[in-house]
C-alpha cells in the first residue's frame, strides 16, 4: 500500500477527509499508518486537521487531494 499511496500524496499536502454523512474536513497529509500492514484491514493514513490541528488516522479511501 505504501508505494501506491506515495504516488498520490506527499507529506504536507493539503487534502479533504470525506465522511459518510457527506461532509468533508480540510486536513494535511502526514503519512501512512503502518499498523494496517501488520494486523490486516483496510489501508489507513494519518492527517492533521486544519481547523484545530488535531490528528487522526483515517481510511485511505476517505482522503482526496485538495487544491487551495
Amino acid at each position: 500500500m505504501g508505494e501506491a499511496e506515495n504516488n498520490l500524496f506527499e507529506r504536507g499536502q493539503h487534502v479533504w477527509v470525506l465522511f459518510e454523512d457527506g461532509s468533508r474536513r480540510a486536513a494535511e497529509y502526514v503519512g501512512e499508518a503502518d499498523m494496517s500492514a501488520w494486523f490486516g484491514g483496510p489501508p489507513r493514513i494519518i492527517v492533521v486537521f486544519d481547523d484545530d490541528r488535531s490528528g487522526a488516522e483515517v481510511l485511505f479511501e476517505q482522503v482526496v487531494p485538495r487544491e487551495d
